[in-house]
């Protein structure tokens, strides 16, 4: 996001309820007692530095090696983990697999997004006493109670039992905190968006200075999505319709669909038209490996991550100049297979296999290569940052959390997959890449999905929600009544009244 940038200590979750940073210099607060915000968030300048805070955690999706993308991505059929081997990593290499278990699963899954909570409810709490612009104050507001909702909606969806926390809590609380029943969590998820909805401007017009930050089209995409999830699509459906409009056209918060697929992928064409929710990366943070994934990494870690390893053009080949990387998320033959014809393959997919054939260009096969790589993300010599720190922590590749195409094809879906204007938003992602239209239903919605946000990180929560992963991902390990969700680390299990997941 375009606010600016403000540096934080990587905590976890017992250590997170006893602190918090929330300056550009940071403060270090007391971990053995009460939290020293008291004298904290006195002006307004305080509060805001308390709203970036609390907006930094979105960075998950893709500022470090444990990032949603790519791990959501290697735990479906599209990608394998890739990498250099198969102990690259081993806790993306564990999901892919399905031999992911309480010792595997990265921390920081569970870590980072409480931490967000912790954030936002010391906001929450504090920002009633602080003097300043009451507009100002009904923002701040509804936004961290927005992302305190998007926070427990990525927990609640990754782990389905967690504890519910609503204002902050000391340490010497947090041991006998139980988990709460998901249901209630998503009733929390669902208060906070509805209340947040009215507070927050329609849209951004600021885009230098706010470029990022929620809105009440963003919320309500989140909202109807978070309606999706539970089942009750009527619900979803009617906040889906208003953030989509005419399908085609333009909606009411000035949503549109890109003309040209493959431009939502050019760095240039940061938070276009299609952009509902969107995560900002900088080339300028200067980050080195002494701090990349401790709450400073403002670069993209995916784009380093999905290039191929040891990658050369041949003399005079006019073959992509691939800056290279660390080959994960190497594509399956499977998505290979569904996108060969499609127009948006070009945009998706680098084949690398053919351009090796061709004498055009070599690269090093990493574990599970296919020759196929995420094109969405490959990084080329030309985005290298031209600034100090370690060039491949520093990329500059925005990506979206939620875009026009995906609330198009949920719409489709919570309408049941039938009727006229499930057809026509289904006719319109087509569309927009030359394709004809296709009778809409269950079946090709989910196809489209596939194909229009591959690599996105979308596919396995797609395969879980819809009851479709136990058979799609047999082959590689997956276990109805177990898989659908992730094991809760260990480090959260030992003195605390924490439970582990079923069959885990």
């Amino acid at each position: 996001m375009k606010l600016k940038t403000i540096f934080y200590p990587a905590v976890g979750l017992f250590m997170a309820a006893s602190l918090l940073s929330c300056s550009k210099e940071y403060i270090e607060l007391d971990p053995l007692g009460q939290p020293l915000v008291d004298s904290y968030y006195s002006n307004e300048s305080e509060a805001y530095s308390g709203l970036i805070a609390a907006y930094d955690i979105i960075g998950k999706q893709s500022k470090s090696f444990e990032n949603m993308i790519t791990m959501m991505n290697a735990g479906s059929d599209d990608h394998f983990a890739g990498g250099g081997g198969p102990s690259d990593g081993i806790g993306i290499q564990s999901f892919s697999n399905y031999s992911i278990d309480a010792s595997t699963i990265p921390g920081s899954f569970w870590n980072d997004y409480f931490q967000g909570v912790f954030r936002t409810n010391i906001l929450l709490q504090k920002l009633p006493d602080v003097p300043m612009d009451d507009a100002l104050r009904t923002r701040f507001t509804a936004e961290a109670k927005a992302l305190r909702a998007y926070y427990y909606f990525e927990l609640v969806r990754l782990f389905r039992n967690v504890p519910l926390f609503t204002e902050p809590i000391l340490t010497s609380e947090i041991y006998n905190v139980e988990q709460a029943a998901p249901e209630d969590v998503y009733a929390q998820i669902e208060t906070d968006l509805t209340e947040a909805l009215p507070d927050l401007p329609a849209r951004i017009t600021d885009l230098e200075n706010e470029a990022g930050r929620l809105t009440q089209g963003s919320v309500q995409a989140l909202l109807g999505k978070v309606y999706l999830y539970e089942g009750k699509n009527q619900l979803a459906a009617q906040q889906l319709a208003e953030v989509n409009g005419t399908p085609g056209g333009t909606s009411k918060y000035g949503y549109q669909l890109v003309d040209n697929f493959a431009d939502l992928f050019s760095l240039d064409n940061a938070f276009n038209s299609e952009s509902i929710l969107e995560l900002a990366a900088t080339s300028l943070a200067n980050v080195n490996y002494d701090i990349w994934g401790g709450g400073q990494n403002e670069g993209n870690t995916v784009n380093q991550m999905v290039g191929p390893r040891g990658y050369s053009v041949t003399a005079g080949s006019s073959a992509p100049d691939y800056a290279g990387g660390w080959s994960f998320n190497t594509v399956t033959q499977g998505l290979y297979d569904v996108l060969n014809g499609d127009p948006r393959f070009d945009a998706t997919i680098a084949d690398l296999k053919a351009l090796e054939a061709a004498g055009e260009a070599t690269y090093t096969p990493g574990n599970k290569d296919t020759g196929y790589f995420l094109k969405k993300f490959m990084p080329l010599n030309a985005d290298k940052s031209t600034g100090g720190g370690n060039v491949e922590l520093n990329y500059r590749q925005n990506v979206y959390i939620i875009r026009l195409a995906d609330t198009y094809l949920m719409e489709a879906e919570a309408l049941g997959a039938s009727g006229a204007r499930a057809q026509a938003l289904l006719d319109a992602v087509r569309a927009r890449v030359g394709l004809a239209a296709v009778p809409v239903s269950m079946d090709n919605i989910m196809l489209e999905r596939r194909r229009e946000l591959a690599g996105e990180g979308h596919r396995w929560f797609d395969l879980v929600r819809t009851g479709r992963a136990a058979s799609v991902l047999a082959d590689r390990g997956f276990t109805a009544g177990k898989n659908e969700i992730l094991p809760i680390p260990l480090n959260e299990l030992e003195n605390t009244l924490i439970v582990q997941n079923p069959n885990y």
